[in-house]
């Protein structure tokens, strides 16, 4: 801090004796107007703000007021309009005292003021010795730009005082000291103990400043991935305010929208490139304030493969994007979810063939396939009780679920009920394509038993459950008989096993490729779907030409489950009774079985 006008200053090191730098005629001039109160002889207009002056004090030290005045065609020239000067009447008020030799402190925040100033109304030593632009500047080299925070101080007021502050390099020499003493303090393990409170002061910047300070410090040698907490940091304070949890997009200024767009375009663009430099959850919150944005679509394409590395880590609420949609859309953007799901199994294809399962690498590992796939059926669950997401819409991302990632069927049974629960209305036909996303031979005991008795399941699914259920009793008896162990489920399949026998190389080529298709018809099968919801919307909701029985309806009560299945299995297989259900063996004779050999469930 700096007394100006003072016979000392606070600051040793930039004290003035303003008898050495002002002339005894001057300085008794502007002491003697000052003492006999003599009357303004200019006015001086600055903005909405008038200033009563005197000619003398300030056209010997402001080069661009005498200009004006020895100019001037008129000898009496009384008013002067200054409608551009940086730091407006503020600024002025300050450069007017020092030429009155008024008493007045300098600091980290108003130096930047005082210096552009200067420099505007050129204060040089050209017009007086010692005049204000070589204070500021000493100023500058001796306590301005020595600290971290000062410097950010410094460079912070130097937004409002463009081109100026740029013109005059201190917005470059604010930026180069931060850069340096970070850098600094990083390379001799400070780093640890500063960056709360360094990385907190550069918060105050504007997105433009804020990304030259980080570009500067990679230049100087900071790591890249370094830089993860102070964007999050940034983000949390700059894209506040943001309503992004709820459905719908409130109304926002303008303004204030483009200026949300722009700082977190930036950020994404700065984010590290390594995995795990910043959280899954961090990565979330960017690309839901993407969407609420509308960003540019490759700024949402790389948050979305940011988040595809990371899966592994997410939960639930991870995935959860809010859809900020028309109304009657859904109220989870689905899209977003089978973008990164694609883009996770391609990371898993590529990973497969190179042959990479280091947990630490880009590509997932095994633990990894398990997380996305329970993630991702805890997800099904989770918006099957939409009431506007349409069949398409429940199967295509039930279809982004490999069943190999599915250790049982159980999840997927639970997202397919909770979908028929929330959409009583579906056709025979619609019902039979959402359960054709679930195989009935990978349930569980408890599942099964729940399935057969779930009225809401197509018959057909039920025959099925039943058979493969009635086929696994079958098993355990004929292994209690001879004394054998019961069969069990088969093991899970783990793709990354080591313990799996080599096979020829023809054999794990032919593999690769059956996989690679698979992952090319699920992305053919996801355009077509994308295409087909541009050219007809109406007709996704009711496919093959099935008329929707309309909602408010009521369906006939059922009677007990076994006589409505008795009675639907009646008319596919006459021969079955009302009391029991057989399943026919294919390589029995056609004739009618002995009642004493009948397997039945009752």
């Amino acid at each position: 801090m700096m007394d100006l006008g003072s016979e000392q200053t606070t600051q040793p090191s930039t004290h003035v004796n303003r008898k050495e730098l002002l002339s005894n005629v001057m300085k008794r001039t502007s002491e003697w107007i000052l003492s006999q109160d003599i009357p303004s002889d200019i006015t001086i207009h600055v903005g909405r703000t008038s200033f009563s002056l005197h000619k003398f004090p300030l056209v010997s030290k402001c080069g661009y007021i005498r200009k004006l005045v020895s100019k001037s065609s008129d000898a009496k020239l009384s008013a002067i309009e200054i409608p551009d000067i940086p730091g407006g009447a503020e600024a002025f008020e300050l450069a007017a005292k020092f030429c009155y030799d008024i008493n007045f402190e300098i600091y980290p925040e108003n130096i930047a003021l005082i210096r552009c100033v200067a420099e505007y109304l050129e204060m040089t030593d050209e017009y007086a010795v010692g005049n204000l632009v070589g204070l500021t500047e000493a100023y500058l080299n001796e306590v301005g730009l020595k600290s971290i925070a000062s410097s950010v101080s410094i460079l912070h007021s130097s937004e409002k005082l463009l081109p100026i502050a740029e013109d005059i390099k201190l917005v470059n020499r604010s930026i180069d000291t931060i850069a340096y003493i970070v850098c600094k303090d990083s390379q001799y393990g400070l780093n640890s103990s500063t960056f709360d409170w360094w990385a907190e002061d550069l918060t105050v910047l504007g997105i433009e400043f804020f990304q030259r300070v980080l570009i500067a410090m990679m230049a100087r040698g900071f790591k890249q991935y370094a830089l993860g907490p102070i964007l999050t940091l940034y983000a949390q304070k700059s894209l506040g305010g943001l309503d992004i949890s709820g459905k719908g997009r409130k109304q926002i200024e303008a303004r204030i929208e483009h200026e949300k767009r722009a700082v977190l375009e930036t950020i994404v663009s700065l984010l590290p490139r390594e995995k795990n430099a910043l959280s899954v959850s961090f990565l979330s919150l960017l690309l839901r304030a993407a969407i609420y944005l509308e960003t540019t679509v490759s700024c949402r394409v790389d948050l979305e493969r940011r988040m595809s590395l990371q899966l592994g880590q997410a939960v639930l609420d991870d995935v959860l994007f809010p859809s900020y949609s028309l109304p009657g859309g859904t109220f989870f953007d689905v899209e977003t979810v089978k973008h990164i799901m694609m883009n996770f199994l391609e990371y898993e294809m590529v990973g497969n063939q190179l042959g990479f399962n280091d947990e630490e690498n880009v590509f997932p590992s095994a633990s990894d396939m398990e997380k996305v796939g329970k993630l991702m059926q805890d997800y099904l669950a989770e918006i099957a009780s939409d009431s506007n997401l349409s069949v398409s819409e429940f199967i295509s991302v039930a279809e982004v679920v490999p069943e190999q990632l599915r250790i049982t069927e159980d999840m997927m049974y639970k997202a397919i009920d909770m979908y028929l629960k929330a959409h009583p209305a579906l056709s025979d036909v619609e019902r039979k394509k959402v359960c054709s996303v679930m195989n009935c031979q990978k349930l569980t005991r408890e599942a099964c038993a729940h399935a057969a008795q779930n009225e809401r399941l197509p018959v057909q699914i039920v025959v099925q459950v039943l058979y493969y259920e009635q086929q696994r009793l079958r098993e355990v008896m004929d292994g209690s008989l001879v004394g054998a162990d019961p069969p069990s489920r088969p093991p899970k399949f783990n793709w990354f096993s080591s313990g799996i026998s080599p096979v020829t190389d023809e054999v794990s080529s032919l593999k690769r490729e059956n996989q690679d298709l698979k992952f090319e018809l699920m992305k053919l099968k996801m355009k077509c779907r994308e295409i087909e919801k541009r050219d007809d919307k109406s007709a996704a909701s009711t496919p093959l030409g099935i008329t929707t029985p309309p909602s408010d309806k009521p369906r006939l009560p059922r009677k007990s489950f076994i006589t409505a299945v008795s009675r639907k299995l009646g008319k596919l297989y006459p021969s079955f009774g009302a009391d029991e259900v057989t399943i026919p063996s294919p390589s029995k004779r056609k004739n009618k079985p002995s009642r004493d050999r009948r397997n039945s469930i009752s």
